[in-house]
């Protein structure tokens, strides 16, 4: 439970990073970024797994292209979930996804997550 907590406090804060840097993520208030940053969370904990699993041969056809995919239909679906707003279309869902998946990790790795 302290993993998942602390991964969570890594992506909020990387959420809001992000929003600060990039301007393609609005959120209204702190707690939409909270629920954003735990809506992608819940859904890249048990939601993804089984997806990665039926979309396995698509994924190898693809040569893994398919998984950028999945990851930008979690994110949608995240936001989505939380009220927020993407804008700038199709290329700001994919540099909002690709920068908030960096900078959770790096937040993630200095701070000792695993």
């Amino acid at each position: 439970m302290t993993r998942f907590v602390a991964r969570w406090l890594a992506t909020f804060v990387a959420v809001l990073v992000v929003s600060h840097l990039l301007r393609f993520l609005v959120f209204p208030t702190l707690g939409s970024a909270a629920l954003f940053a735990l809506a992608l969370g819940l859904l890249n904990a048990f939601i993804r797994p089984v997806l990665v699993l039926l979309t396995l041969p698509l994924t190898i056809v693809t040569l893994g292209l398919f998984a950028l995919v999945l990851n930008l239909f979690l994110f949608w679906l995240a936001a989505g979930l939380a009220g927020v707003h993407v804008g700038g279309g199709l290329l700001g869902l994919v540099v909002a996804a690709i920068a908030v998946s960096v900078v959770s990790g790096l937040i993630g790795r200095l701070a000792g997550v695993k």
